[in-house]
């Protein structure tokens, strides 16, 4: 690692992600902490105990949270003394801020409509992190865009907007040390899931498009939200768009057998989990992969490859003839 930059591991007992990458910059005045892991009493005695270790006192550090999910912001509101600030992108401020009970009405009421069994779903949402470990409202939420700058010790970093695994997913890029903290917006041995659950965005386009907008930054070391530290981001890139144009491509043959709902999709699909068939997914991880389904089937449509109508109550998706270059 760097001088005065420092890695702790958060762990996540019971999520196939494991622990949390959370990375803390001494500061002569004031420190920095980029994401905190989930809010349970394990996370945050290894992250106090983690902070401590680095000489790093609590009453002096402000908050980077790359993302809303809460094993990367869960802590931020517990841990946050008088004065702190908590910096995040504006439209995962906007869901912190104003999240309500309607939120995830929505997003039930979404994947009803799309195929996901009630009972299955309502399993899923109740044990889903999200709900459980979630931050309350940090004492003072500062929004940050493209192009702001943070301060701390030796380093200034460079906000830069990664719109796609959150709609307000936020890296943190210091030219002059080429190191880009980048949460979960490359990931070098899982694929960063890329989830829709409303009507209103296209997350697998913003995120191709944001994996461009970091692909000629001049990076030598790679600080990710989860696993381990790598080096060569571009060649990360490239894997991750072949992933995602094979994803496209599966879905489309699943489609060539006719109309189903996004539910039927995702059961077909290739997943790395280890169970034996769909049936035997835990319900979160049916939901994960059903919201994944969902993003590249939305992705289609809006390339004119994919159509959709109402069968009944229910929304069904089928092939168009529309650009196959898409997903061949």
């Amino acid at each position: 690692m760097l001088p005065g930059l420092y890695r702790i591991e958060v762990p996540l007992h019971g999520s196939p992600l494991k622990a949390t990458n959370c990375y803390a910059i001494k500061g002569a005045e004031r420190s920095l902490v980029i994401d905190t892991g989930w809010n349970r009493e394990e996370c945050r005695e290894a992250l106090g105990s983690g902070l401590s270790g680095c000489g790093i006192d609590l009453d002096q550090v402000d908050f980077f949270i790359t993302h809303m999910h809460a094993d990367h912001s869960g802590l931020v509101s517990t841990l946050a003394r008088e004065g702190a600030r908590a910096y995040f992108g504006q439209a995962d401020a906007r869901i912190i801020r104003f999240a309500t009970p309607e939120h995830w009405q929505e997003q039930i009421d979404f994947a009803i409509e799309r195929g996901f069994p009630r009972e299955e779903l309502e399993k899923a949402i109740g044990n889903h992190p999200g709900r459980r470990y979630s931050t309350g409202s940090p004492l003072y939420i500062c929004v940050l865009g493209d192009g702001d700058t943070i301060s701390v010790g030796d380093y200034l970093f460079e906000c830069v907007e990664t719109p796609g695994h959150t709609q307000g997913h936020l890296c943190l890029y210091e030219p002059g040390k080429k190191v880009l903290l980048c949460g979960d917006h490359i990931l070098v041995d899982i694929t960063p899931n890329i989830t829709l659950s409303s009507r209103e965005r296209n997350p697998l386009a913003e995120y191709l498009t944001s994996l461009d907008k970091v692909y000629d930054l001049d990076v030598e070391l790679v600080l990710p939200g989860h696993r381990r530290i790598f080096r060569d981001h571009r060649e990360r890139i490239r894997e991750l768009k072949h992933h995602h144009r094979a994803r496209l491509a599966e879905i489309a043959s699943i489609l060539e057998n006719g109309k189903q709902d996004a539910f039927a999709v995702a059961s077909q699909m290739t997943w790395d989990i280890d169970c034996q068939s769909w049936y035997l997914f835990p319900a979160l991880q049916k939901l994960f992969a059903f919201a994944e389904t969902v993003a590249h089937l939305k992705y289609l449509e809006e390339e004119g490859a994919v159509g959709w109508e109402m069968d009944g109550q229910a929304v069904v998706f089928f092939l168009t003839s529309g650009k196959k270059e898409v997903y061949t």
